[in-house]
C-alpha cells in the first residue's frame, strides 16, 4: 500500500514540476523505511542512486579507523543525499544513518539525470545546493584550522540554533547530546561538558525542557573572535 508521505511532492527540488511529472517520478523510485539508528548508506559503498528524505531526519557521518565519529551535518524532510556519486560515479564519501524513523526514496541515477537535463530549474537548485555544501565545508575547515575547541563549540551552537518567535533568544531543539556535539567539532565529550557548564554560569545559555537556549547570541559570537589559535 502506498502511504501519503511516499511522494516527492514535498521535496523543494521538484517544487515547480507538474503533478503528473512528480507522480511519474514517484513510481520510478524505490521507497524504503529506515528505523532510527539504522545505517542507510555506508562509507565507500558502491551504487550511484540518489536518496530523498520524505519523512524523518538522517545524519551524515564519517568514522575514523580509530573508531572516533565525526558528524558532518543532518539532513531533514525535503532534502536529499548521494548526489556526488550520481555526478562522478565514485564510492560514497560518508555514512548516512537514520536519526529518527524515516522514509526515503531511492531514485536511479538515469532518472535523476533525465529530469535535471530536461528541467533547468531543477538543475539550478542542484547547483545551488552543491555550492552551499562547498561553502559549508570551507567554513568548517576554516574553523578547524583557526579556532580552539571552545571557539568551535560556540560556532556549532550558533549554527544549530534557530530564532525564537519573540525576543532575541535562539533555541536548539531537540538539543544534541554532549557526545554528539563533541563529534561535530572533533573534541572530547568532557570538553563539551565543561564549556557548556561555563557558558551556563556566564548566563549565555540555559537548559530548558527539550532545548538549549542561547540567551545572548551576540556575546557568544564575540567570544569566537577571541578563540583563534
Amino acid at each position: 500500500m502506498i502511504r501519503s508521505f511516499e511522494t516527492l511532492a514535498r521535496i523543494p527540488l521538484f517544487g515547480d514540476l507538474p503533478l503528473a511529472d512528480i507522480e511519474r517520478l514517484d513510481t520510478q523510485c524505490i521507497w524504503r523505511r529506515a528505523k532510527a539508528r539504522e545505517c542507510i548508506l555506508d562509507y565507500n559503498d558502491g551504487g550511484t542512486d540518489l536518496y530523498f528524505v520524505a519523512r524523518g531526519k538522517v545524519r551524515v557521518r564519517i568514522q575514523a579507523i580509530s573508531g572516533k565519529e565525526a558528524i558532518l551535518r543532518d539532513i531533514h524532510d525535503g532534502e536529499f543525499f548521494g548526489e556526488l556519486a550520481v555526478i562522478d560515479g565514485g564510492p560514497r564519501s560518508a555514512s548516512i544513518v537514520a536519526v529518527t524513523d524515516s522514509t526515503v526514496a531511492k531514485m536511479p541515477p538515469g532518472v535523476f539525470r533525465e529530469i535535471v537535463h530536461r528541467r533547468s530549474e531543477v538543475c539550478d537548485r542542484v547547483l545551488a545546493l552543491l555550492a552551499s555544501q562547498v561553502r559549508m565545508l570551507a567554513n568548517r575547515v576554516n574553523e578547524f584550522s583557526t579556532l580552539d575547541v571552545r571557539g568551535r563549540i560556540h560556532a556549532e551552537l550558533l549554527r544549530l540554533a534557530r530564532p525564537e518567535r519573540a525576543g532575541a533568544e535562539r533555541v536548539i531543539s531537540p538539543p544534541p547530546t554532549h557526545a554528539e556535539l563533541a563529534a561535530r567539532v572533533s573534541c572530547q565529550r568532557e570538553a563539551v561538558t565543561r564549556e557548556l557548564g561555563a557558558l551556563a554560569r556566564a548566563g549565555l545559555i540555559e537548559r530548558r525542557r527539550g532545548a538549549i537556549v542561547l540567551l545572548d547570541s551576540v556575546s557568544l559570537a564575540s567570544r569566537i573572535e577571541k578563540s583563534t589559535r
